[in-house]
């Protein structure tokens, strides 16, 4: 079979951008009054947003002390200030680069080139970061349903979630279990044909020597879960500052599909399919098509303001190199 060349694969990568977005696109003018919308947005409660976006930005000091520790187990030191500013900067990459794994690379690289040698073990410590991420998030689904059984109708998600549990079980086997080892040597020949087997192997070798600190993982999976727990009501505060009168408790079956959508690949920074998943969730749940969509532009304006900060140090980084004087040589 023929392999495709860059270009072709460039071609249709932009083919599925196009169609999904555009899909997305039509789903959401077919759905929503724009005059209307605009109106919605144009009155938002500024103190609303604001808050949304404190929970986010405030949230970001605790996942990098999380992150410190998962370095720390692997006997890695770094300082938290240092580990807070590459989220940030992370956070300011993904808004350009594909949503969420975008970030993630820039996280490893930079950390990778400050700690040479350790690729492998900086890769897996934020791929089991994100990992643990996951499953937090589908654990705190769980808790969602628990708590909109018989208030709201989101039964119609309960098959998507068990999907995704049961793959994170099974994924958590592969990387933690010595026995799934033969399964996973399996796929050397066709991870080498496509050159892509030492940096798996150099990753899953960093999140497989975390299977010994079993009680580091419990303890970075529940800050995880108090966190994303109050992440999710940035969301919930976004559709408060546009008149949605809900609980938060749907928004806890909702935060965990946001965060699935938004890993899509084939999205500018998940523009249009953000949207038009908030106009269907919220949709089912009674709230108009053009509050529901404000919702989720006002929450993509929080994530726009999460990558401020990073913009802002690369900027004055970018600075302190321009003004920063050049070594003076004597002549001899």
């Amino acid at each position: 079979m023929r392999k495709l060349s860059n270009r072709q694969k460039r071609l249709l990568r932009l083919c599925g951008t196009l169609v999904i977005t555009g899909g997305c696109t039509a789903y959401i003018v077919w759905k929503i009054d724009i005059s209307r919308t605009l109106h919605i947005l144009a009155n938002a409660n500024v103190g609303y947003f604001l808050g949304a976006v404190a929970i986010m930005i405030g949230s970001v000091w605790p996942m990098a002390w999380r992150w410190q520790q998962l370095l720390n187990a692997r006997g890695i030191r770094d300082r938290l200030s240092w580990l807070t500013r590459a989220y940030f900067v992370a956070y300011t990459a993904g808004q350009i680069l594909p949503t969420a794994v975008g970030g993630d690379a820039v996280r490893i690289y930079e950390t990778a080139k400050r700690h040479p040698g350790e690729g492998g073990t900086v890769a897996g410590s934020v791929l089991l970061e994100r990992a643990l991420g996951g499953a937090a998030t589908l654990a705190l689904a769980g808790v969602g349903f628990a708590l909109a059984i018989g208030h709201y109708p989101v039964g119609v998600y309960l098959w998507v979630e068990g999907v995704f549990v049961v793959l994170t079980i099974v994924l958590a086997i592969a990387l933690f279990s010595r026995r799934a080892r033969p399964l996973l040597a399996l796929s050397v020949p066709l991870l080498r044909r496509i050159w892509l087997e030492k940096p798996l192997r150099a990753a899953y070798e960093g999140i497989h020597g975390f299977r010994d600190h079993a009680g580091l993982l419990f303890g970075v999976f529940s800050l995880t879960l108090a966190v994303q727990s109050v992440r999710v009501l940035a969301i919930w505060l976004s559709g408060k500052a546009v008149g949605v009168d809900l609980s938060p408790r749907p928004y806890y079956v909702m935060g965990p599909l946001l965060f699935l959508v938004l890993l899509v690949p084939f999205t500018i920074n998940g523009i249009a399919v953000r949207e038009s998943f908030f106009v269907s969730f919220l949709g089912g749940l009674g709230v108009s098509a053009d509050k529901a969509f404000a919702t989720g532009f006002l929450f993509f304006a929080v994530t726009l303001c999460l990558s401020l900060p990073g913009a802002l140090l690369l900027g004055w980084q970018s600075l302190r190199g321009l003004v920063r004087p050049s070594p003076q040589h004597d002549g001899g």
